[in-house]
C-alpha cells in the first residue's frame, strides 16, 4: 500500500510540473540580469551610466594630492616614502592613456540598447544613447590630448576565430579627426540631451557645448602653435599634427560653444559672498553652485575622498595620521597680481638685498588678487573659522644683522615668550608639515569631520565649471582677433576684486596667466602648457628657474628689543631641501609613448615622435 502511494505521488508530480513547466523549469534565473531585462529597466540602466561616469578619467584632477605636486603648482610634503614626486622627471609614458575596453564597454552598450530596449520610451532611450556617447567622446578626447590621432573604434570588434586578427587591428586616426569625431559626435546629441539640462552631474546640452568649447581650444592650439615651432612636432601620416590652416576654424567653434553657455541664464558666476576671496573659496566647496555645470559627486557614507583628510592644515587636523600633503609654490603665488595691476611679485627685499620689514604677517600678501586667498592658505588669514600658526621662526637682530632661527618644536615660545615656530611650520625638509610656507585651501572641504578617516569629505570634483567657459571665450577670441576678447577676462577679474576693465590691451600672457590663477590644481595646467607647446620652455630642467624649481617663501618675527621693528616681519625666499630636481619636460613629453605591448598586438599603429 505503501508503495502505490509513493507512485501515484510521483505520477501527481510530473503531471503538475508538466502543466506548468514555463512557470517552474523555465523561470528566469535569480542571480543573473538579462539583457532583456538589463536595457528594459531604466534604473539598471541608469546603474551602468554611473559606472561609466566614475570611471571618466583624468590626470592630475579628481583630487588626485600626488599628480597635484608633480607640477610647478606645489610640491610634495607628506610621508618621505613617497619624495620621489619632488625627485622625477616626466618618463616617456608620463600621462599615458589607452583604454579600449572602456571604448568597448560604450560600443557595446551603445549597440545592446538599440538591440534590446523595446519597452522603454523613444526619448528616454535616446536620452540614454546620447550619455553614453558624451561618456565615449569625453574618453576620447583625454587619448587625443595624451596621445594624439588613436584608432576610432565606435563598434564591438568581434573575433571571428578564423586565425586572421587583421580585421581587429586598427590604423591610427589623423589627429584632427579625432578631434572632427568629436565635435560631430557633440553636435548630434546635445539637443537630445535636454532632458538632463537640470542636472549638474550627468550629461546635458551644456556639458556637451562645454566639452566642445574645451576640446576646439585645444584642438586650434595645436594647429597653430604647434605649427609655430622651429621644429613642428610631426608624423608623416598626420596621427600628429593639426594642419594650420584648421586652427581658425576650431577657434570660432570653441568660442560659438562658450557663448553659448555664457549667453544661458541657468549658469552665472559664483559672487554670494561679499568677501571675495571666501566667496573664490566657496565657489567650489558649495554643492549646486549656478558656475558649476558638471561635476563628480561624492556623498557621506556613500562614496567619499580622502582629499581634505591629505591636505588639511596641520594644526586642524582631526585624526589624521598624516596631513597636509601639498605645499603650493612660491611661483603659483606670485602669478596672482597685486589689485592696482602690478605683477604679483612678492617683495620680500629691496634692491639692495635688505629686507622689507612688515608690521603684519599677511600685510606681504596685502591687495592681491582675491583668488589668492581662495586658492592658498597663507601666513595671517584661517581656514575652518581658525587662524593658522604659520612662522618660520624668528629673525634675531645682532651685530648689524638679523639671525634667522627656527626651532625644533612645532608651537615652541622663543625666549622673550613669543611665538618660536609656528604649529603650522613652515619646516624644511619634514613631512606633514607645509614645507614652502603655504597650504591648500582650494578644494579642500570645510565639512565637519571631512578631514577625518571615518566621514571624509563629500564637495565635488569639477569637470567644467563658468569660470573655465570665460576663459576659453577669451582666448578664442583673441586669437580670432575680436575686440571684446578682453570683456571675458576683465569679468573674471572684476569677481576677483580688481576694478572694471582693468585689462585694456589683452595680450597672449595675460590670457595664459590667468588660466593659470583661475584655474589651479583643475586639471589644466599641465594640457595648457602643451598645447601652446611651451611646456619645454617652463619646464626647462634649470635649477634656476622660477617655475622649474619649486621654491617656498618663509615668514620670520623680528626679535629687536627696544626698537620700532620688534615683533613685526621679515620673509625669506627657500628651496625647500625636499625638493630635489627641476621639472624637465622634453620634447618627448608633447605624446606619451604607446605601450609596447599594444605596438606588438597592433603592427599598423604608428610610434609617437621621440619614441
Amino acid at each position: 500500500m505503501k508503495y502505490l502511494f509513493i507512485k501515484i505521488s510521483i505520477f501527481v508530480s510530473l503531471f503538475f510540473v508538466s502543466c506548468n513547466h514555463d512557470s517552474w523549469l523555465e523561470r528566469d534565473p535569480q542571480n543573473i540580469i538579462t539583457d532583456e531585462q538589463l536595457w528594459n529597466d531604466p534604473k539598471l540602466i541608469k546603474s551602468i551610466l554611473a559606472n561609466y561616469y566614475d570611471r571618466l578619467p583624468s590626470l592630475h584632477g579628481v583630487f588626485n594630492t600626488g599628480g597635484m605636486s608633480e607640477l610647478d603648482d606645489a610640491m610634495w610634503s607628506g610621508h618621505h616614502d613617497q619624495n620621489g614626486r619632488n625627485d622625477f622627471q616626466y618618463g616617456d609614458d608620463y600621462g599615458r592613456y589607452w583604454d579600449y575596453g572602456f571604448i568597448r564597454d560604450l560600443n557595446l552598450a551603445l549597440e545592446n540598447i538599440d538591440k534590446y530596449s523595446v519597452s522603454i520610451d523613444e526619448g528616454q532611450k535616446n536620452l540614454f544613447k546620447s550619455e553614453l556617447r558624451y561618456i565615449r567622446a569625453s574618453v576620447y578626447f583625454e587619448l587625443v590630448k595624451r596621445m594624439g590621432g588613436v584608432p576610432l573604434v565606435t563598434k564591438q570588434l568581434i573575433y571571428d576565430f578564423s586565425g586572421d586578427p587583421t580585421p581587429l587591428q586598427v590604423a591610427r586616426s589623423k589627429e584632427y579627426e579625432v578631434y572632427d569625431f568629436i565635435y560631430t559626435e557633440l553636435e548630434e546629441i546635445k539637443s537630445l540631451l535636454a532632458d538632463n539640462n537640470d542636472s549638474q552631474t550627468r550629461a546635458n546640452t551644456y556639458t556637451a557645448l562645454a566639452l566642445e568649447s574645451r576640446a576646439m581650444l585645444y584642438a586650434a592650439s595645436i594647429a597653430k602653435y604647434n605649427n609655430l615651432m622651429a621644429s613642428p612636432i610631426t608624423t608623416p601620416g598626420g596621427e600628429i599634427g593639426i594642419p594650420a590652416d584648421k586652427a581658425n576654424d576650431y577657434y570660432t567653434k570653441s568660442l560659438n560653444a562658450s557663448k553659448a553657455i555664457i549667453s544661458d541664464s541657468r549658469y552665472k558666476l559664483y559672487n554670494e559672498n561679499a568677501d571675495k576671496g571666501a566667496n573664490f573659496y566657496d565657489m567650489l566647496n558649495k554643492k549646486g553652485s549656478s558656475e558649476v555645470i558638471f561635476a563628480k559627486d561624492f556623498k557621506v557614507s556613500l562614496k567619499i575622498h580622502f582629499f581634505a583628510y591629505d591636505n588639511i592644515v596641520k594644526s586642524i587636523t582631526e585624526d589624521n595620521e598624516g596631513s597636509s600633503t601639498l605645499s603650493p609654490s612660491l611661483s603659483l603665488v606670485e602669478s596672482f597680481d597685486y589689485l592696482d595691476g602690478s605683477k604679483g611679485t612678492i617683495h620680500n627685499k629691496d634692491a639692495k638685498g635688505n629686507y622689507t620689514i612688515y608690521d603684519n604677517i599677511s600685510d606681504v600678501f596685502k591687495n592681491k588678487d582675491a583668488r589668492l586667498y581662495g586658492t592658498v592658505v597663507y601666513a595671517g588669514t584661517s581656514f575652518k573659522g581658525t587662524p593658522v600658526n604659520i612662522q618660520a621662526g624668528v629673525a634675531v637682530w645682532e651685530n648689524g644683522s638679523y639671525r634667522l632661527s627656527v626651532s625644533p618644536n612645532l608651537g615652541a615660545k622663543y625666549t622673550d615668550n613669543g611665538l618660536w615656530t609656528g604649529f603650522d611650520g613652515p619646516v624644511d625638509n619634514e613631512q606633514f608639515v607645509s614645507n614652502t610656507g603655504f597650504y591648500l585651501r582650494k578644494l579642500v572641504s570645510d565639512a565637519s569631520a571631512a578631514s577625518t578617516r571615518g566621514t571624509a569629505a563629500e564637495n565635488w570634483w569639477p569637470w567644467f565649471r563658468l569660470g573655465e567657459i570665460y576663459l576659453n571665450a577669451a582666448e578664442a577670441a583673441f586669437e580670432l582677433q575680436q575686440a571684446d576678447a578682453k570683456n571675458y577676462i576683465n569679468t573674471l577679474r572684476v569677481r576677483a576684486g580688481f576694478p572694471e576693465n582693468s585689462i585694456t590691451t589683452l595680450t597672449t600672457d595675460i590670457i595664459r596667466n590667468e588660466r593659470r590663477v583661475e584655474l589651479a590644481f583643475e586639471d589644466h595646467r599641465y594640457f595648457d602648457l602643451k598645447r601652446w607647446r611651451i611646456a619645454h620652455e617652463v619646464w626647462n630642467g634649470s635649477d634656476t628657474s622660477e617655475d622649474a624649481v619649486v621654491h617656498g617663501l618663509y615668514p620670520y618675527r623680528i626679535v629687536n628689543p627696544g626698537h620700532e621693528d620688534n615683533n613685526k616681519y621679515v620673509f625669506e625666499k627657500i628651496r625647500p631641501n625636499r625638493f630635489k630636481r627641476a621639472r624637465f619636460f622634453r620634447m618627448a613629453n608633447y605624446y606619451s609613448s604607446i605601450d609596447q605591448n599594444v605596438l606588438n598586438n597592433n603592427p599598423k599603429l604608428v610610434k609617437n615622435p621621440f619614441h
